[in-house]
């Protein structure tokens, strides 16, 4: 087994070993400790992955995937099934993304475990929906891809049921109900596809592989809505909300930072990728919904009055701009969509636990009743102001880069309908500075309300460092895209190529 190949094995297998060994220690706080011990391992071999026999840009025009790594092993062999994975610059920045995020909620808990059950028990779940996103993420075999999508459902319903708010148990219903609902459609997408092409390896897939216009047209349908629903695309996007608003903070974060990617992966890598025909057919489709998504859920972030409600209905929008960057079909507008991806799970990952550190202290989400925040908690207010700005794409930060390519793609697309795509898309901008600026304004300023005014100035060691790293990373992919353009810049291009 070569480096590669053991680091592919280490990144699943360390968290599915360390769920077990976080849920037989029978000492809560030993075994949060664990769980963070195996997310940090887990975040150094995901890091480690990028190091490879590969060039920054060394992608030739077929196939289509190249990975740095790969491992190909039978699986099924009866029905010519593989364990097959492997990573490459489309997929390495999501995978490192999973694990940070992953290792920060693990170590947040040893400081804070929300009500409603045992550390141990939320630390193990995070780590089983941490094995399942990464294994989508790193699946080259269109069934094991199936198997690792379907493995997040039931651990994520749990954490939304068990450690969420009031009404966590009819979001986290309607949250699995959504979710089966696009499980059941990719099942029948990768079935149209196995069954007419003979195979389910993503590599021999992409590009079309001899499918015909007709299957690539169903396949692109089944799959698509299938992905839109996590996404989430508008009008499917429903469920969202209801699940930021009641899941824990640590909840929130993996759902924004990295569980919507999933849906926005699959499309770029499973969806365009075995169906460019299809995707060619339904790109105007796609794009006309991407920036109604935009623009509706800009406009309901307006008139939102709770703050986890109003972050989890900005992420309908910025979600929108990834999709539009889909849409285009373009290079310009997949890494858009690429680094839009790590932008939104970065900033929006951060705005959900500013969100749970303002609700933990004030034990109220309404906006009404959260001014003057600046005045009692000046450094969660500065940080909470941060956010916002990048968030509302401020040149510089990381949310500029994925909005400014993504409405730069529609127009470079051209004809009537991507103009008129792309400057509704730049309005949806501008209302979503619109809406962060008024929830600064009802949140930081003015006279302390009675539920801010008995705030303490300080933070806690413990969420510093958890919020330090995404901070950074904000400033970081904002001044120098090319940590994740960069590395994506080969494989777009084949991709790109295969669409023509």
């Amino acid at each position: 087994m070569s480096f590669g190949e053991f680091l592919l094995v280490a990144v699943l297998a360390l968290p599915a070993v360390g769920a077990v060994l976080v849920a037989v220690t029978p000492r809560d706080r030993v075994a949060r400790l664990v769980g963070t011990a195996v997310a940090a391992l887990t975040l150094v071999g995901a890091v480690l992955l990028v190091f490879g026999d590969h060039g920054w840009f060394g992608y030739g025009p077929a196939p289509a995937v190249q990975p740095w790594h790969q491992l190909d092993l039978p699986w099924v062999p009866g029905l010519d099934l593989r364990f097959h994975l492997g990573v490459d610059g489309i997929s390495w920045p999501l995978v490192v993304l999973t694990a940070l995020l992953t290792l920060l909620c693990c170590g947040y808990t040893l400081w804070r475990v929300p009500a409603g059950g045992s550390g141990r028990a939320l630390v193990a779940l995070l780590l089983v929906v941490e094995v399942g996103i990464l294994g989508t993420f790193l699946a080259l075999d269109l069934v094991l891809f199936f198997a690792f999508f379907e493995v997040v459902l039931l651990p994520m319903y749990a954490i939304i049921a068990g450690w969420g708010g009031a009404d966590r148990r009819r979001a986290a219903r309607k949250f699995a109900l959504y979710t089966l609902l696009g499980s059941v459609l990719l099942l029948v997408g990768v079935y149209v596809v196995v069954a007419a092409a003979g195979t389910a390896d993503i590599v021999a897939l992409t590009g079309g592989a001899g499918l015909s216009r007709g299957t690539q047209l169903a396949a692109f349908t089944l799959l698509g809505l299938a992905f839109a629903v996590k996404a989430p695309l508008w009008p499917l996007h429903s469920w969202l909300p209801d699940a930021h608003t009641q899941a824990p903070t640590v909840g929130s974060v993996i759902l924004a930072g990295v569980l919507l990617k999933m849906g926005t992966y699959g499309l770029i890598r499973v969806a365009v990728g075995v169906a460019p025909e299809g995707a060619r057919w339904a790109a105007p489709v796609l794009g006309v919904l991407a920036v109604a998504a935009i623009l509706i859920g800009s406009l309901v972030c307006l008139a939102q009055d709770e703050l986890k409600r109003l972050i989890a209905y900005s992420s309908v929008g910025h979600m929108g701009f990834v999709l539009l960057g889909v849409a285009t079909l373009t290079a310009t507008g997949i890494q858009a969509a690429l680094i839009g991806n790590i932008a939104h799970g970065v900033i929006t990952g951060l705005l959900f636990f500013l969100a749970g550190a303002v609700k933990d202290r004030t034990h109220t989400g309404a906006l009404a009743e959260l001014s003057g925040l600046r005045e009692t908690a000046p450094r969660l207010a500065g940080l909470l102001g941060f956010a916002a700005v990048a968030s509302l794409g401020l040149p510089g930060l990381a949310g500029f880069w994925g909005e400014a390519f993504a409405v730069f793609a529609a127009v470079r697309r051209g004809g009537p309908l991507w103009i008129t795509l792309a400057v509704l898309a730049a309005v949806g901008g501008a209302l979503t500075a619109a809406y962060f600026l008024r929830l600064l304004r009802q949140v930081t300023h003015g006279r302390p309300s009675p539920a801010v005014g008995r705030l303490a100035p300080g933070l806690a060691g413990a969420e510093l460092t958890a919020w330090a790293p995404l901070v950074l990373l904000a400033l970081a992919v904002g001044l120098a895209p090319t940590l994740v353009l960069g590395l994506a810049t080969g494989p777009v291009d084949a991709l790109v190529g295969v669409l023509r």
